[in-house]
C-alpha cells in the first residue's frame, strides 16, 4: 500500500462514519468532517457531554487520536502526571462509542498496517531479508533453589 492508497482508505473511512447517503456525499470527503461536527453537535443538544479517558498504545495513536479530536472540534487534554499515551475528551457518551472510538479503531488499524508494511520493508532491503517474529521455544524448567 502506497502513500495515496493509505489517503484513500481513511478518507473512505471518515464518510463511513459521516453517513453518507448519496454516491456524490460520498466523494465529498471533506465535507464528511463537517457532516460529523454538524452530528456531534445535534448530539451534544440532546444529550450531557462525560469525561472518557483513552489509553492509547503507541505515539502514532496518540497523535492520531488527538488529531481526530481535533478535527471535530473537541478538545484531547491529559491531566499532570497521567501517561503520555493517555487523552481524556469530554463529549456525549453516544459519539465518543458510535463515532469517535470505532472511527479511531479503523484508521489507527489502516495506518499501523501501512507503517508495519513500511517497517518491514526497510528491515528486508537494508537489515536482513528474513523479518518474521523471534522464534518461540519452551521454557526452561526451573530447578528449586537451596536444593544440591
Amino acid at each position: 500500500m502506497d502513500d495515496r492508497d493509505l489517503r484513500d482508505k481513511l478518507r473512505k473511512i471518515e464518510t463511513l462514519f459521516a453517513g453518507a447517503a448519496t454516491a456524490g456525499e460520498r466523494a465529498a470527503a471533506g465535507a464528511a468532517a463537517e457532516r460529523i461536527r454538524a452530528r456531534l453537535k445535534q448530539v451534544g443538544d440532546a444529550e450531557r457531554a462525560i469525561e472518557m479517558t483513552f489509553s492509547l498504545r503507541n505515539p502514532w495513536s496518540h497523535r492520531l487520536f488527538v488529531a481526530l479530536c481535533r478535527r471535530y472540534g473537541l478538545r484531547a487534554y491529559r491531566y499532570r502526571r497521567m501517561r503520555h499515551t493517555s487523552v481524556c475528551v469530554r463529549a456525549p457518551e453516544s459519539f465518543l462509542n458510535s463515532v469517535l472510538w470505532p472511527e479511531f479503531l479503523q484508521l489507527d488499524a489502516a495506518l499501523t498496517e501501512h507503517l508495519t508494511d513500511i517497517t518491514d520493508r526497510i528491515i528486508r532491503e537494508e537489515v536482513y531479508r528474513d523479518v518474521s517474529d523471534a522464534d518461540e521455544v519452551e521454557e526452561p524448567l526451573k530447578i528449586a533453589q537451596g536444593q544440591a
